[in-house]
């Protein structure tokens, strides 16, 4: 079923606020299958919200608006809404009481507005608002499906998928299953080279590439009448899918790269430790936002200064002033010497120029060294980033954990 989304909201005209409700929206449609054709966004003019949803109507099945259900006089979404489609508004009292109950929680009166929120479309189903004030709903007519969701985002992403993606499901009347492949070193257009045969040809399981900073991921969800048999559905795809891609494929349906390096080493029982410059703690930072990061992950070193990376990590003196910090042999020293202090079975370091430039230096800005000590020896690669300052540092992090999941 071909979806819009109509995002309802002044505000976001302005670029007061970022409109993610469309974006979160769109994704866990994907997971449903369905396809988001339109992304709209309109003030809170009533008029050009008509106008808006009798367009959305038009041409596709479901429209979904975020924003605009609100107590104040410019909430006008499920007014219009109502409006088209022609049905009367009515004072659902267990939403009320619902407002009512939320108010007594938040320890404050509710003023007479909020009543309001409790007016929906007769006949349509409600969307309870757990996380709020302003229920949900989905009305329908003539096969054409209109979904209302609050706009604070905080609201509006628990009430889709608690409460709109069973009842988008229901709909389909089958079952979805989708495979998440994600990938690393591999560039957008690389990627769908290798796969254009197959996504060409691909009906059910469909085959959709996504790009992000630093990452390829590849969609693959099949529709049957069950789960289960979707899921079978998908399989064979996509093993075909990991094979065109090779070993840049670091997993299927896992969240990062540092889920996968901090699994990898807590199945094969070894331990891990970083020295850091540019990154300032990045790397280590991301390795212990993973929950049982503790049982391989020993400590860093942020030995940003020559003098810190002498004192902390044994880097020779005569290295540093032959090479300079940002060089292959600094890095190879720093992986060997914070292995060493942590006694780790693997250490890894990273050295390099983030930016801005410094006059001191005839090296680039984006140019990084990241090294791994480990029981074989010392493996060094360089690499040339560019961007901004912040995406050196991510691109330089995202690379050692590359690296790290690689290792033999």
């Amino acid at each position: 079923m071909r979806v819009e989304i109509l995002s309802i909201g002044t505000e976001l005209l302005l670029g007061e606020i970022a409109n993610t409700d469309a974006r979160d929206i769109s994704l866990m449609l994907a997971e449903l299958g369905m396809s988001t054709l339109y992304h709209t966004v309109v003030g809170d003019n009533p008029e050009r919200v008509r106008d808006a949803l009798r367009t959305a109507l038009s041409r596709v099945d479901i429209v979904i608006t975020t924003g605009g259900l609100g107590p104040t006089y410019d909430d006008l979404t499920k007014e219009m809404c109502a409006e088209v489609f022609g049905l009367p508004l009515e004072l659902h009292e267990p939403s009320l009481e619902l407002i009512r109950e939320r108010f007594r929680g938040f320890g404050r009166p509710m003023t007479s507005n909020n009543v309001k929120q409790a007016y929906l479309p007769r006949g349509c189903t409600v969307f309870c608002n757990d996380w709020g004030t302003a229920p949900g709903c989905a009305i329908e007519k003539d096969g054409r499906y209109l979904l209302m969701l609050p706009g604070p985002p905080k609201e509006c992403v628990p009430m889709f998928r608690v409460c709109a993606m069973p009842y988008l499901a229901a709909l389909e009347h089958s079952a979805i299953h989708s495979d998440w492949i994600r990938l690393f070193g591999i560039g957008e257009s690389e990627m769908e080279s290798r796969l254009h045969k197959l996504m060409e040809h691909a009906v059910n399981p469909s085959v959709a590439p996504y790009a992000k900073e630093g990452e390829c991921l590849v969609r693959v969800t099949s529709r049957d009448v069950t789960e289960d048999a979707a899921a079978l559905r998908n399989a064979p795809v996509v093993r075909d899918v990991c094979a065109q891609l090779g070993d840049f494929v670091y997993g299927v349906n896992v969240d990062s790269l540092e889920q996968v390096v901090v699994r990898r080493f807590t199945d094969a029982h070894l331990t891990l430790c970083c020295a850091e410059s540019c990154t300032g703690g990045l790397l280590s930072a991301r390795i212990t936002d993973i929950p049982g990061a503790s049982a391989v992950f020993l400590g860093s070193a942020v030995t940003y200064s020559n003098a810190a990376k002498t004192a902390l990590l044994g880097v020779s003196p005569d290295t540093l002033a032959a090479h300079g910090a940002v060089s292959a042999e600094t890095a190879r020293e720093m992986a060997v010497g914070v292995r060493t202090r942590f006694s780790a079975d693997v250490g890894i370091s990273i050295t390099g120029i983030a930016g801005p430039a410094s006059d001191d230096t005839k090296k680039p800005v984006g140019l990084v060294y990241i090294a791994l000590a480990h029981a074989d020896g010392v493996d060094v690669r360089e690499f040339h980033f560019s961007g901004s300052r912040e995406r050196i540092r991510r691109a330089s992090a995202s690379n050692a954990l590359d690296m790290l999941r690689r290792l033999p």
